[in-house]
């Protein structure tokens, strides 16, 4: 077994030429052969009986090939890129260029490797310290979001309805007089101002009364997922059935006890105001961590493999996934939703994944530069808060030789980012 590595005439990309001994590849050819006996049906044979050799002569050895090569080359190419200690950071492009029983395989792989990085200042970098003091205006807003949440619904019988009021409809919809499938709804609740329905929608609504039905026009916007209701007019008969308004509770002591472990509205302030100070201390160091890397990454050149960023941009997909699955949504209902393509998806996150990846890139290479280390006690810590939040055991976690190496990454890149603020310079 030999692996035979060019570079090519592309920055941080490089051709791996493999021969495989052709006794290694029929070893492969037999191990497929007893995985896949018991589909081959020849007369005269027991099902997943008949011998190899016959096997072959019926279907032609061919028939074995393409598992065989996906059954050996993987074990083979990650041992050949470890002993040479390359650092792949792409898919491989395979080429094969022989393959057959009795015979050597040979087949090339082109694979990107982790650009070089060679650091611009990251020592001494000037950072505008961002503050904003809390005041009496912003205890008042988050004292209002905390009467919204806790605001009751009232049913009102006779007044029209309002923005931001609650309604109850029926209603089915019309494109040149003909309804249209996913149109109609009975006894269908919506927040007047949600701007959940076609625009122009809600607002027709503002001023019905309880049992009023009127006819709104409306235009599907152009970009609307239903390529059959996209730029189109209708028309949508509405009967209204029910308004509930929000009633907003009080300001008051009697609102402190309610919502709060405190007995007076001044406590409740003070309480409300120490929290949002915390908040803005938070996000003041994260903008100052936020500013700190992106002036250290403009400072620095680096040719990003592609495969880096394609990558990146499958784990961005990959979270949009995740979040869709708690809302009872999967990526192609969504994409219909919004009138977009997978391509145009992964299209409009390729910057922020180019960007992703070079700071990550740069804050490795200023570990490396300054030897930053996560201590064993450190790592242990982390773990334990982590297994602490999934309900595992710590030593549990701590077995898991790829958990830890990537918890072991993070905490040097989070030193690294301290590394950069504590030696800039704040005004």
């Amino acid at each position: 077994m030999s692996m035979k590595v060019e570079k090519t005439e592309n920055a941080n990309e490089l051709k791996l030429t493999f021969n495989v001994p052709a006794e290694t590849f029929d070893s492969g050819m037999k191990k497929v052969y007893e995985k896949t006996a018991k589909y081959f049906n020849i007369p005269g044979f027991r099902k997943g009986k008949a011998p190899m050799a016959l096997v072959e002569r019926t279907y032609g050895s061919e028939i074995f090939y393409e598992d065989t090569f996906n059954e050996i080359v993987p074990e083979i190419f990650d041992k050949e890129v470890k002993e040479n200690k390359l650092e792949i950071v792409s898919k491989p492009k395979i080429d094969i260029e022989q393959i057959g029983k009795g015979k050597e395989l040979i087949f090339t792989a082109i694979v990107q490797t982790k650009p070089e990085v060679k650091l611009g200042k990251y020592k001494g970098i000037e950072l505008a310290k961002t503050e904003r003091r809390i005041m009496a205006e912003d205890v008042n807003k988050e004292l209002a979001r905390m009467a919204e949440k806790n605001a009751r619904l009232v049913t009102i019988e006779n007044k029209a309805v309002a923005n931001k009021d609650i309604v109850t409809i029926d209603f089915e919809g019309f494109v040149d007089g003909v309804a249209f499938e996913g149109g109609k709804a009975e006894n269908h609740e919506l927040e007047i101002g949600s701007k959940t329905f076609i625009p122009g929608f809600e607002d027709q609504i503002i001023g019905m009364r309880i049992n009023q039905e009127r006819e709104i026009n409306v235009k599907f916007p152009d970009e609307y997922f239903s390529k059959d209701l996209a730029g189109k007019d209708a028309v949508f008969k509405v009967k209204l059935h029910e308004i509930k308004r929000k009633e907003l509770p009080k300001i008051d002591d009697e609102f402190a006890k309610d919502v709060s472990e405190f007995d007076t509205i001044k406590e409740l302030k003070a309480s409300v105001k120490e929290k949002l100070v915390k908040e803005n201390a938070e996000k003041a160091k994260y903008e100052l961590e936020d500013n700190a890397i992106k002036a250290v990454c403009d400072a620095t050149d680096i040719d990003i493999p592609s495969g880096m960023v394609e990558t990146e941009i499958d784990n961005m997909m990959k979270d949009i996934e995740a979040r869709l699955s708690y809302q009872g949504l999967n990526m192609k209902q969504y994409l219909q939703m919004v009138g977009k393509t997978e391509k145009d998806m992964r299209k409009e996150y390729e910057e922020q994944a180019k960007t992703s990846v070079k700071s990550r890139l740069v804050l490795e290479a200023i570990v490396e530069a300054e030897k930053l280390e996560a201590s064993e006690e450190e790592i242990s810590d982390k773990v334990k808060e982590m297994a602490e939040s999934y309900g595992k055991k710590a030593e549990e976690l701590m077995k898991n030789e790829q958990l830890v190496n990537y918890i072991k990454g993070n905490m040097k890149v989070e030193k690294a980012i301290k590394f950069v603020v504590d030696n800039a310079k704040v005004k």
